[in-house]
């Protein structure tokens, strides 16, 4: 497995966040993809790693910023679910399609 796929949603989620931390100083949002960047590699290499939350759904959590990746395994691909902040509407993603 060597592909990551983003949802609609959590691709949107993703550039939403990295301008709002990019607004909030220059610089940071550069530094959260680039988190995002090491995530994804990282769940590439080791997918079955991270914490199961609902099946099929897993979480890796980001170490520097609020935010974790749900993603789900899937037969040739990594789909990410979303890029789902830690404090806000826990387990809204839930509902979207595979």
């Amino acid at each position: 497995m060597n592909s990551i796929v983003f949802y609609p949603e959590a691709k949107k989620e993703l550039f939403n966040a990295i301008q709002y931390y990019e607004d909030c100083q220059t610089g940071l949002g550069h530094r959260f993809r680039r988190s995002i960047e090491t995530a994804t590699q990282n769940i590439l290499s080791s997918p079955l790693t991270y914490r199961i939350l609902k099946p099929p759904f897993r979480r890796y959590l980001l170490s520097k910023f609020p935010y974790s990746i749900v993603y789900s395994i899937e037969p040739n691909y990594i789909l990410i679910i979303a890029i789902a902040h830690g404090k806000r509407r826990p387990y809204y993603w839930s509902k979207r399609k595979l």
